[in-house]
């Protein structure tokens, strides 16, 4: 029998009796927690949420440590940039001492096919789009038109004549 819980935004398989080290957690040392189940296995898996809410993983937590240092090393070639810094993670060390599924649980054997769910009602049709807007009624006193202006007439680019001879050759002789 196994579980596999979430806790510090990562997922761990645990045991009964097992240790594990997570993310550092708010409880201090002595203290028992429950960790959230993803998943619970023992003769058939549950991992439906309904299941899920009646499986309970509680543990101890032993200690507050910290984690290996890691060395970050930043390095840029042919500018003489280097950066050497460090990062220790602080952790929890937990003992997993329960798991157990709660009464009630819903347990269907291994292969067992899940009951359909009778078909939901027809939905009403949906409501018809509104209508396009109407045009303003002019008020008392207003012309029941406004003029429309003239758009103004798109314009052609001036057509350019082709040159026969560069400017500064149409005076002189070939020979100077």
């Amino acid at each position: 029998m196994y579980a596999i819980v979430k806790t510090g935004g990562k997922q761990y398989r645990v045991e009964e009796g097992q240790t594990l080290l997570v993310e550092r957690l708010p409880a201090s040392e002595g203290d028992t927690v429950a960790l959230q189940p993803v998943l619970y296995r023992s003769e058939d898996a549950v991992f439906d949420p309904d299941g899920l809410s009646k499986v309970k993983v509680s543990a101890k937590v032993v200690d507050h440590v910290r984690g290996p240092k890691l060395r970050v090393f930043k390095f840029k070639p042919k500018r003489g940039y280097r950066r050497t810094t460090g990062h220790r993670q602080e952790l929890t060390r937990l003992e997993v001492t329960e798991i157990k599924l709660g009464a009630g649980a819903a347990r269907r054997p291994r292969g067992a096919a899940k009951a359909k769910e009778p078909a939901a009602e027809a939905k009403p049709a949906a409501a018809p789009k509104p209508a396009a807007r109407k045009p303003r009624q002019p008020k008392a006193g207003e012309d029941a038109a406004p003029e429309a202006k003239p758009k103004p007439a798109k314009r052609k680019p001036a057509a350019r004549k082709p040159r026969t001879t560069k400017p500064d050759q149409e005076d002189k002789p070939d020979g100077s």
